[in-house]
């Protein structure tokens, strides 16, 4: 087949090229993290995270207690902005493995434990605090059995206490297990962007590529009472004999002053057919799916009856009435006021200026702006864009998008000032409080807990150099694009009101019932369409675990954005049944009070559920 060139679209042009991309490689794959192929017998080195707990938010690092270090010392790996955020402290340790080697080896033994150290280390164990591990940047995996069932964590804990006993006793010894896969390098072409960076693997690089994946760590965490009189003439590597994990107390190694703690592991590498691409699936299992669907089925029955009531309240009742009326001259309209009730009443009153407009546009500024990051980072995550193995991504990308959308905030907080004033006069000040409002709220939040989190020395805390980043970004980024989107709402046409607006506002009839009642029960079908992925999320972050349905939860805010916008408008429309043309504030409250109740189940639920030292 002949192609003229001058003939030929440009649709065809790309479709060959695509043709000729596809035939040049077999594969292509987006995992997340560049992959990693071994040879046998190379070494391969373990990093530790931050200590977390179920019990407590405080993160502290692996080194405040005193675990072995490596011969080389501690080195901190390369954190970006979402990693410093979270509290992630990953550094190097001593833990190695050869690939394909089992074996068993000593780490090293303690000096004799302290006061301070064996209070540190009880107060540890006693908060359920967990050791994570990170091999080939996959986290440590535990299986643990309660009530017969299998269950999956990551990490393991500092120790344990037995029931109805006082004495604590430390986690020891670990037994590693090693999933690998034997990969042949073939023409697959694999992008990552992890932690070690963007990297392509290619037919020319097959040969280097080939050797064994790692596709799965896991742990069995025992507790073993050494001699450390034998044990301290051992040099670090040095192989030991196997160890059973003890179940007799009296064999385990208690926290005790004046103890010696020796620490030891053994690893053993199991050929796997699991391949690397899903080698998370372990970590990302979808659990109460059909919660899940449940809750999104609730959500639609909701947005079906609220859609019914908006469709008869608009074809069938408001755009009739509002047309008949536009039609009457002004005679008329006086005329037909005695037998008009109801909102008809308020139709010259309803565009009126609300209270306090420039607060109004720079909330909902901010929200437009905080809405477009939330949207946008949940598309690319269910889109797999933001891999969990990418640690600190889907934070740092929520902040990039945040500081650019302050052109969208900046835009339409104007453009609704000027709607609302008529002109454009004041806007600098408007942008300017839009840039500021939101970000200086969290600015003094965070500064508030960071020194909480100084006080107690946890890895959660903020360093100094962070905030002077945080608040150049703020004013370097945010602020000039939010003053850039305001002045291009200065150019935009102002909205145009359907009806005329009196000279005179209308009295308010008194009522029996307080409009924040009214404004509080609608905003509760917004927040019960939130309720249980808001469940699911909050028991994600504070287990430690990974969320990953962000397909659901991509459904679930194009759910609550359609109730919130129908739920506004009923309650604007009862409003103005009731003669009260005060509705600017209740309509925007009406769909706020989710934001509100959010916060309130968080903190409930932070203090029902997590114990804060």
């Amino acid at each position: 087949m002949v192609f003229s060139e001058r003939k030929m679209p440009g649709t065809c042009w790309v479709f060959l090229l695509v043709l000729l991309f596809a035939h040049s490689c077999h594969g292509f794959y987006l995992p997340g993290s560049y992959m990693h192929t071994y040879s046998t017998t190379d070494s391969i080195f373990a990093k530790v995270n931050s200590l977390t707990s179920i019990e407590t938010e405080l993160p502290f690092s692996y080194y405040s207690l005193p675990y072995c270090k490596p011969l080389s010392g501690i080195k901190k790996s390369a954190e970006n902005l979402g990693e410093l955020l979270m509290g992630d402290q990953i550094d190097n340790s001593p833990y190695r493995f050869r690939m394909n080697v089992n074996e068993s080896l000593y780490l090293c033994t303690t000096n004799p434990l302290n006061e301070h150290e064996v209070k540190l280390l009880k107060q540890r164990t006693r908060d359920l605090y967990q050791v994570n591990m990170i091999l080939d940047n996959l986290p440590v995996m535990r299986i643990a059995k309660q009530n017969g069932i299998n269950i999956q964590w990551t990490g393991f804990p500092v120790g344990y206490t037995p029931p109805n006993s006082n004495d604590d006793y430390i986690i020891n010894h670990l037994k590693f297990k090693v999933l690998v896969h034997e990969y042949e390098g073939s023409a697959v072409k694999i992008i990552g962007t992890g932690e070690e960076g963007m990297g392509v693997i290619s037919e020319a690089d097959k040969k280097k590529a080939s050797g064994f994946e790692i596709v799965g760590f896991e742990v069995v965490p025992c507790s073993v009472k050494y001699d450390p009189e034998v044990m301290t003439k051992l040099h670090m590597y040095d192989s030991i004999s196997p160890v059973n994990c003890p179940l007799e107390l009296d064999k385990s190694q208690i926290i005790g002053e004046q103890e010696r703690i020796s620490f030891t592991y053994e690893v053993e590498f199991v050929k796997s057919n699991i391949r690397w691409p899903s080698r998370w699936d372990a970590y990302l299992k979808m659990e109460g799916a059909r919660v899940h669907w449940f809750s999104i089925l609730n959500s639609l029955m909701v947005i079906t009856f609220l859609a019914g009531i908006v469709f008869v309240i608009f074809l069938r009742t408001v755009r009739r009435d509002l047309t008949r009326y536009e039609e009457l001259d002004k005679e008329s309209q006086a005329q037909i006021n005695e037998e008009l009730s109801g909102w008809k009443l308020v139709v010259g009153d309803v565009f009126r200026e609300p209270d306090c407009p420039k607060l109004l546009c720079v909330m909902i500024g901010d929200g437009v702006q905080i809405t477009g990051m939330a949207a946008v980072t949940i598309v690319f995550a269910a889109l797999g864009f933001m891999s969990p193995a990418s640690r600190g991504m889907l934070l740092t990308g929520m902040i990039i998008l945040y500081l650019f959308l302050g052109i969208a905030a900046g835009y339409v907080a104007v453009h609704l000032w000027r709607t609302l004033k008529g002109t454009s006069e004041g806007w600098r000040s408007v942008s300017w409080l839009v840039a500021c409002f939101f970000p200086g709220i969290v600015f003094v939040i965070l500064t508030v807990l960071n020194f909480i989190l100084w006080g107690s020395k946890s890895t959660g805390a903020i360093p100094i150099s962070l905030y002077f980043v945080l608040l150049s970004l703020w004013f370097c980024i945010s602020v000039p694009l939010t003053l850039v989107g305001g002045f291009l709402g200065t150019r935009a046409e102002s909205i145009q009101y359907p009806v005329r607006t009196n000279q005179i506002p209308r009295e308010i009839p008194a009522r029996k019932c307080p409009s924040w009642l009214l404004v509080l029960g609608a905003g509760t079908l917004p927040f019960g369409t939130l309720f249980i992925e808001l469940f699911f999320i909050l028991s994600s972050i504070w287990l430690g675990r990974f969320y990953y349905v962000f397909g659901f939860l991509l459904i679930v805010l194009l759910l609550l954005i359609i109730v919130c916008a129908e739920v506004s408008v009923v309650l604007t429309y009862m409003h103005l049944c009731v003669e009260d043309w005060r509705w600017w504030w209740k309509a925007f409250f009406a769909s706020g009070t989710i934001g509100f109740m959010t916060s309130f189940y968080f903190v409930h639920y932070l203090f029902s559920s997590v114990k804060i030292d």
